[in-house]
This record gives C-alpha cells, structure tokens and sequence, in this order.
C-alpha cells in the first residue's frame, strides 16, 4: 500500500486511526467527574499533539538516522512561524500559501545553517547550531522589530495591506482558513455526559501530519535513508570508501529544517501569532526530550514522545491542591493533608520535576524510549501465549 511494506503499512494505518478517532480517545472521562481533569480532547491541545508531533519527526531525521544532535531547531520553528504570519499579513488568509512559504523559508535558513555547522560533528556540531538558534533569538527579539514585533510578537492587524482581503478600519481580525473552512470551526457531538470537540484546525493538521509521517516513512526506506544510517555507523569508514558524506548530511538537516518549519507555520495558522520565544534554546531542547522518549531512530517514538511530553504540560500541570484535596477528600483529615503534600509537589508547577523523573527512568530502563517499552509488552504477552501450548513443538528462528 502506497509503496510501503505490510509492516509499515500497518503503522500507517494505526497512526491514521489514532489521529482520526482521536477526540473519543482522548475524552475517556464524562463532563463534570473528579477524572475529567485528563480529559485531552480539546481542540489546542489535540493540535499541540500532532504539530509537535510533526516537529519531532522532522529532528528523527537528522538525530535518529545521521547521529547529528542539533540544539538549534527551535529556529526553523520560530521561522517558519514569522514567515507564516506575514503571509497571512501581505497576501492572505488562507492556510496554504503561508506553509509552503513557511517550508520554504525555513529550508533556506536551514541550507544556511546546516553548510557551517556541518564542518564539524559531535559536540561541535550541537553547539554551533545552539549558537546559530540563540543568534536568530537575540535577532527576533531585539534587532530585527520592525519583521518580528520584537519581544511582543508578530501579529495581525486591521490594516494589514492584505492582497486578497485588503485593509479594514473596522469589524474585527480576519482568521486563517482553507477555502472558506476556518481553522477555529469546531463542532460538538454530545452523548449523555461525553462531550466530543471536532475542530477543523486539528483534522488539517492532523492529514498533514499523516503525510509527513509517511514521508518520513519513504524516507527511512530509501537508498539516501541507508546511506545516512551509515553516516551514523561510521562516518570514518564512510570516508575511506570514497563516498563524501557531507551532501547527504546537509540534505538531511535541510528537510529536518523544513519539517520544523512546517510545524511553524501550522502553529502560526491554528493562532496567527509569532514571537520570539519558539526560538529560544528551551524550545529547541524540547524537542529533543521528544525524541529520546519516544525513541530515536524508530518511526513513531517521536510521535508518542510529543504527545507525552504536551499531556503532561497541559494536563499535569493544571492539578492543583484544591483538586488533589477532592480527590483525597475519603481519607481522614491528617493523612489527607499527608498524602497532598508529598503529590504536590510533583504536578501544578512542579510538572517539570515529574518530567525529569520520567526522562531519568526511560534513559536507564528504556533506551529504546516508549517504542522499547511497547515492543517489551508485546514480547512478553507474546511469550505468555507461547507457553500456553503445553504440547507444542518449537522451531528454529528464521
């Protein structure tokens, strides 16, 4: 199907089910229940979930097949995301000329980037690329104004001189949309206490996250994507073999570059807001924290780790005492006060201390990341079923 072998085909088909059904499966709660608070389905978040989602499968690129650890991709995101939003200014309001000009632009800046920070590997590379993305921070934040809006942001206004849709003194700022279908639409299904938000913004990104997935996918697959494996392997060997790495490295990091800006241009269009902190070195971190718990290298980890790591952003950090109290309110008042306070600190605020503990734990039980534990539990439920046969004949692996 579409090129792909049954395995990944069957992943596609999986993530696919994931991204469409989504809604039901992130609302397992009814409205109004003491367990409503993880409830995920709501339409920021659900776009959160599959545009980070995007963002890490473009950086599994370059990280998970070359072994090139940038901490600079946050640049691409953050431009990705001002190119989006002056397309949105000066042309119009329609979602995709803003990507592709955001893809684009990105690709360029990345191509920039990429061809000086290249020349060196390891520790070098990583650092010269964190240069470069704290470089376009101080840029965006406090030279370049006039483009980015400085430490307020770029965002649009009435009198934008909008090609298709011209300046307006009047009413309110035009949304972004595709043909006539606004980003923000929504739609509810309501059954009994269940509420289920079906929002245009998330299925738009979500098919383009679909796509990009199975690029990815092809990528992986592919003639090129061997060759950067063996970049990876040995690049020494590489060299003594006459082939010149470099090309396919740079290639690499270009559309790991583009991956990043079409994420910063579908952020741009679910809000149509750029600001200089989507390039701040925290950022570009993040993404890295997505990949290793996911599982670098692998096809999908990139996409649990995004969806785990925003979950926990903005729904472990939303706990707080009064809701923790609720949930302990059986127990007798001082082991009730007990219980809260040894909780507390690990959610609310202090959700980046529960993160640091999950991180901790993945890097030492799991160096495969999520995907190592998933194919940990299959292998033993697969082992499980095994032995149940008590007259059953083995044979030798294949």
């Amino acid at each position: 199907m579409f090129g792909l072998d049954k395995k990944d085909a069957s992943l596609l088909l999986i993530v696919a089910v994931l991204v469409a059904f989504a809604p039901f499966f992130l609302n397992p709660f009814p409205e109004g229940s003491g367990w409503a608070q993880f409830n995920a389905g709501y339409p920021d978040l659900m776009q959160r979930f599959v545009i980070f989602g995007i963002f890490a499968i473009g950086f599994n690129i370059l990280f998970g097949l070359t072994g090139y650890l940038s901490f600079g991709h946050a640049a691409f995101l953050g431009v990705g995301s001002y190119a989006a939003v002056w397309m949105f200014k000066l042309l119009s309001m329609n979602v995709i000329p803003a990507i592709a000009l955001a893809v684009i632009t990105a690709g360029a800046f990345a191509l920039i980037i990429g061809y000086v920070s290249l020349r060196r590997s390891g520790i070098y590379f990583s650092i010269l690329t964190l240069a470069f993305a704290q470089m376009s921070f101080a840029l965006a934040y406090s030279v370049l104004t006039p483009i980015t809006g400085g430490e307020t942001g770029l965002q649009l206004a009435l009198d934008d001189p909008r090609i298709f849709g011209g300046a307006a003194t009047e009413g309110n700022i035009p949304v972004p949309g595709f043909f006539g279908l606004e980003m923000r639409d929504s739609a509810q299904l309501v059954l009994g206490n269940w509420v289920f938000t079906f929002n245009v913004g998330y299925y738009f990104a979500a098919i383009i996250m679909l796509l990009s997935f199975y690029l990815s996918i092809r990528i992986f697959r592919s003639p090129f994507g061997m060759m950067l494996r063996a970049v990876k392997s040995n690049q020494q060997r590489l060299n003594y073999t006459g082939l010149n790495p470099r090309p396919y490295t740079l290639a690499a990091f270009v559309i790991s570059g583009m991956y990043a800006g079409l994420a910063g241009g579908l952020m741009a269009s679910m809000d149509p807001l750029a600001g200089a902190e989507r390039m701040f070195w925290t950022a570009s971190g993040e993404v890295v924290l997505m990949t290793i718990l996911g599982g670098v290298g692998t096809l999908i980890g990139p996409v649990l780790g995004a969806g785990m790591i925003k979950y926990m952003e903005n729904i472990i950090s939303k706990i707080n005492s009064d809701i923790l109290h609720s949930w302990f309110a059986f127990l007798p008042d001082g082991l009730e006060d007990l219980v809260v306070t040894l909780i507390y600190p690990f959610i609310g605020k202090g959700w980046h201390l529960t993160l640091g503990i999950v991180f901790m734990l993945v890097v030492i039980f799991l160096p495969g990341g999520l995907v190592q534990g998933g194919q940990k539990l299959a292998g033993l439920f697969g082992r499980k079923k095994a032995q149940e046969p008590k007259n059953a004949t083995t044979e030798p692996a294949e």
